[in-house]
């Protein structure tokens, strides 16, 4: 088997091997930028891994990782729109860089270019991974409308953030590790636990990137600690806090959160966050997703070196151990 940081290098070379050359060049040349600025590309990756954990060539999967890339891409294209951001990755957005028509239009031809690939991929996979990566789109489109949905809601619940979370973030990751493994060779059974591995790691994933901003180091998330905090986010941190604050009737949280866009704002509410001890739930919140992904990884059927890849992929992505 390959190395994770192989099977990135791997994918990275085929990515710009499929460099976007038709015309006109104004609709493909802002997806050429998007893509080269950089990613951590773990889906793809992830997914070449799952075809090799399965006794899969990795060459075999290149396309659907292709496919997983260019969408996920295509959803942050159109996430900086609705988001009106700026920047990604430190560098200008597309609509930015260009325009707005032209960032709309870029991320759908991106889209479409993703099925395209998944038509290049065997014959007696491709039903099944097209159910299924269909499937995630639709799912990836309902978690970003609930995340708009927050913005306007008052009474936003635990659980709906994590459902929202799930949907926007952890079934891509999941639906790709699984459709790594159809494509090495997986039986239903121990692709769909593979799945639930990825969907419950996926959901950890993005709690530890919550707890981060708000407690991390710039160097671990590669931007400026406290933006959720800033936008007043709906975090499952926030949420909490909102909680506890209304069981103490202490009013302090809501008055922090009036406040304009400042470092102040930002130290009042980590002051808030630290007294009611958001931190600690946050982390067992996220550990109890942990533990959930370690259980579907004991379930699935393959040997204990490479269920060891899959345990080291926690520490690597969630507990961001390095």
């Amino acid at each position: 088997m390959h190395s994770i940081e192989e099977l990135r290098t791997f994918f990275l070379d085929y990515l710009n091997q499929n460099k976007f050359i038709q015309t006109p060049s104004e609709l493909y040349e802002p997806n050429n930028y998007f893509l080269q600025i950089g990613g951590k590309r773990l889906r793809p990756t992830l997914l070449l891994l799952c075809t090799e954990l399965f006794g899969g060539k990795y060459e075999n999967a290149l396309d659907a990782a292709l496919a997983t890339e260019y969408f996920h891409n295509f959803t942050l294209i159109h996430d900086d729109i609705m988001d009106n951001a700026p920047l990604r990755r430190g560098f200008p957005t597309v609509h930015e860089k260009y325009n707005l028509t032209t960032g709309i239009l870029s991320g759908d031809v991106l889209m479409i270019q993703a099925y395209q690939c998944l038509s290049n991929i065997d014959k007696k996979y491709f039903k099944q991974i097209f159910d299924i990566f269909t499937k995630t789109a639709i799912e990836v489109c309902e978690g970003q409308q609930m995340d708009i949905n927050f913005e306007q809601h008052v009474n936003v619940q635990h659980q709906d953030y994590l459902e929202m979370i799930k949907l926007k973030t952890a079934v891509l990751l999941a639906a790709s590790m699984q459709i790594g493994a159809i494509i090495g060779g997986a039986n239903e059974k121990d692709a769909d636990t593979i799945y639930q591995y990825g969907l419950n790691l996926g959901i950890a994933f993005q709690i530890q990137d919550d707890i981060l901003d708000c407690f991390g180091k710039p160097e671990q998330v590669g931007k400026q600690l406290g933006g959720d905090i800033l936008q007043n986010k709906k975090t499952l941190l926030l949420l909490e806090a909102i909680k506890i604050a209304e069981i103490r009737n202490d009013n302090q949280l809501k008055k922090a959160l009036t406040i304009e866009h400042s470092e102040k704002k930002l130290k009042t509410i980590l002051a808030i966050f630290n007294t009611y001890q958001i931190k600690e739930y946050g982390t067992k919140i996220r550990d109890s997703y942990i533990e959930q992904s370690i259980a579907y990884l004991n379930k699935i059927n393959i040997d204990k070196e490479k269920k060891a890849i899959l345990n080291k992929l926690i520490e690597h992505l969630v507990l961001r151990s390095f």
